[in-house]
């Protein structure tokens, strides 16, 4: 199947349409990543397995430094692309081997577990994905790919108040439960070729209620719902350099008094190294940097925040370590077709 530029422009046109019309959202309740683009995987469920690659990523992301309970999160996935036929050799004849190419396979798994605490408030789930990936065009199963993604979510709201000065007295805090268990569903649909990419995520789609009891009474609010939109586009400079711009759009179900836009530029050396800059509206200025050496990949991104809060704080802080397997088919030799 073959698709024009005109083609193109369209399914862009309709990703924002989509994501306008969906948008529903008072303050943020997901984690921040700064580095949004190492790790797509977890903003966006379809791109699980979207690079082909069987991939280990840990993110490490401490915000606001010096500031007593500041936001800290922890994120550590797996994501692969399963293939339809495994790598398979025939001998033919003495000393002759004749290997056949595995196919590339549309399914693409993962999964994560993080924990995330902001103030009192702690928020530790786990997530499966799974993503279906259609091939656009001839040119290979792995560049141009329309993908869904679906991710059950299961996540445990607890309030901590280790080290917390409270009045005892307080009945929010001494006869309302202090944990809850939320399960509910994200989903993600994007499209990508070598030159750029699109996506869209929702989060939260049952908007899973928070529900703290006491004795009959209850104080029941409902979670929100996120919105993403994710795009990003590589320009060749010429000899072993690349530049790479990317956006990513934020909004909750209160509508444009949570909107917020990440605008990114990286520049490449020979896919190896890089840096960057990165600009959120109303909030930081960040800088990053990142290596390649072998399957190991490895980024550092510093915020500089803008706000009033900057001078109590020593900044934001967030660290990636990547490690991935294979740049083909040939790693999932060992996968049995499914």
């Amino acid at each position: 199947m073959k698709i024009n530029d005109k083609s193109y422009l369209r399914l862009a046109i309709s990703l924002v349409a989509l994501w306008l019309i969906s948008a529903v959202s008072p303050a943020q309740q997901v984690p921040m990543y700064s580095q949004y683009i190492m790790n797509g995987f977890l903003v966006n469920p379809s791109f699980a397995g979207q690079e082909g690659y069987t991939a280990f990523n840990l993110t490490v992301r401490e915000q606001w430094v010096g500031l007593p309970q500041a936001p800290s999160t922890y994120a550590l996935s797996f994501q692969t692309r399963i293939l339809k036929d495994s790598y398979i050799s025939k001998a033919t004849v003495v000393r002759r081997k004749l290997v056949r190419p595995t196919r590339g396979g549309r399914v693409g798994l993962g999964g994560y577990v993080f924990n995330d605490q902001n103030g009192i408030m702690r928020r530790t789930g786990i997530q499966a994905h799974y993503a279906y990936h259609i091939p656009m065009g001839q040119t290979s199963d792995f560049n141009n790919n329309l993908s869904f993604g679906l991710a059950l979510t299961a996540y445990q709201y607890a309030i901590d108040t280790d080290g917390l000065i409270y009045d005892y007295n307080d009945p929010y805090l001494n006869n309302y439960d202090r944990s809850v268990f939320i399960p509910d569903f994200n989903f993600g649909v994007s499209y990508s070729t070598p030159r750029y990419y699109v996506g869209f995520a929702m989060t939260n789609l049952m908007r899973g209620s928070v529900l703290f009891t006491s004795g009959s009474a209850s104080n029941m609010r409902s979670e929100l719902g996120h919105y993403f939109l994710t795009g990003g586009f590589k320009i060749r400079l010429g000899g072993n350099w690349d530049l790479a711009p990317s956006g990513y759009l934020k909004m909750s179900d209160m509508l444009l008094e949570s909107l917020q836009a990440d605008l990114t530029t990286r520049l490449f050396y020979r896919d190896d190294y890089w840096a960057g800059v990165s600009y959120r509206t109303n909030d930081a200025v960040i800088m990053m940097i990142g290596l390649k050496y072998d399957r190991f990949w490895f980024a550092y991104a510093f915020d500089f925040t803008l706000t009033d809060i900057r001078s109590q704080s020593l900044g934001s802080h967030e660290l990636t370590l990547a490690l991935k397997f294979g740049e083909s088919a040939r790693r999932y030799r060992w996968i049995n077709a499914y």
